[in-house]
């Protein structure tokens, strides 16, 4: 699951992005789906439950929280609904202190924004692919052993998990078509 480009600080409007999610197994594309999310909206959540609640899947893997901005997805909502364990990644250690000054500084609502964040648990690390980078992660729904080999073996190009990697390269490409 991926989200793809937009204009950042342009409050005047309201703007979308696409958030993008790709069922594959090995590199073989099972699935795309798409969905337009609110640019520094709440509405991610759904639109995630409503792409996946037909589908079957191992985990789903988020590049991250947030999406399109501060649009959070709420990953403990997300597994009571699908019962889907969630991964989130990321390629930098989540630093929740920057996090907490911007939700606080530019949102009316940042309670609920932060309060998921701040349920979110232990950060760990992992190295999915021989000779590079670590990533680093979190798991709802499951434990760090599983959540570890499932990033080993969904990194076959890169250390990003192919279904986040295509999901991410689908949702920038069709961003700048204006979806």
């Amino acid at each position: 699951m991926d989200d793809g480009k937009f204009h950042a600080f342009m409050r005047e409007k309201i703007q979308y992005s696409v958030l993008c999610a790709v069922l594959m197994e090995a590199c073989k594309i099972f699935d795309i789906k798409l969905a337009r999310i609110k640019v520094d909206g709440f509405d991610a959540t759904e639109k995630l439950i409503n792409m996946l609640e037909n589908i079957s899947a191992d985990a789903i893997i988020l590049s991250g929280i947030t999406f399109a901005g501060f649009n959070i997805i709420d990953p403990f909502l997300v597994f009571k609904k699908l019962n889907f364990p969630i991964i989130i990644i990321s390629t930098k250690k989540p630093n929740n202190i920057s996090m907490f000054k911007a939700l606080k500084t530019h949102f009316y609502d940042w309670e609920k924004r932060w309060e998921i964040i701040e349920n979110l648990g232990k950060i760990y690390s992992t190295i999915p692919k021989h000779g590079e980078p670590e990533i680093y992660f979190e798991v709802v729904g499951n434990n760090s052993d599983w959540a570890e080999m499932i990033l080993k073996a969904s990194s076959i190009l890169s250390r990003i998990p192919e279904p986040v990697r295509v999901a991410g390269l689908i949702a920038k490409g069709v961003s700048n078509l204006n979806y």
